[in-house]
């Protein structure tokens, strides 16, 4: 895509979509609790308002875009394109790792009552059960273990348990993420 066409989506998926969403989710200064919220709809550490929602534009891109050049070959085989960098996908993987740190157990707004800890353990062993499931897939597929499957699983696990992640024990945040 075009930087420019970048430029505006992200301006207006800021502006007007993700305000909204929010709005329904949780409410604004102007009108108390959203329309969602009243239905008992609850929508903890975002994980509708954020990941839903980006998925859902994410979804219109691609169907708009199409897919990448050279992915498809005539005859309509996919041609793998590979990762540039794994050394750079791990450090992009490793930051948003511990970024979901502040976002998951963030939420919670309060250190008392451990609920900040609890919370915090259930991300991080959902994003591990992501690793070690990704990682056993990918032996068993290709013979040998993949740095892409795993990272991708990390973030697998944690974009999984993002919405249980106040509910759940630590026991079933393994088994979100695997």
């Amino acid at each position: 895509t075009k930087f420019t066409s970048c430029l505006v989506y992200s301006v207006a998926i800021t502006a007007i979509v993700y305000p909204i969403a929010g709005s329904w989710a949780w409410g604004s200064l102007y009108n108390g609790s959203g329309w969602l919220e009243d239905l008992g709809f609850i929508d903890f550490a975002g994980s509708t308002v954020v990941h839903s929602v980006g998925g859902w534009a994410a979804l219109a891109g691609a169907i708009v875009i199409g897919a990448r050049k050279g992915k498809y070959n005539a005859d309509g085989t996919v041609t793998p394109i590979m990762g540039h960098s794994m050394p750079l996908a791990a450090l992009g993987v490793f930051i948003l790792w511990l970024g979901w740190f502040g976002f998951n157990p963030g939420s919670t707004t309060s250190l008392d009552g451990g609920n900040f800890a609890r919370v915090a353990v259930t991300t991080n062993l959902s994003a591990v059960g992501g690793v070690v499931s990704a990682m056993i897939a990918s032996w068993i597929l290709f013979g040998k273990p993949d740095v892409s499957f795993a990272l991708n699983g990390a973030l697998a696990g944690l974009v999984s348990i993002t919405a249980p992640c106040y509910d759940v024990s630590p026991s079933s945040a393994l088994i979100i993420g695997l």
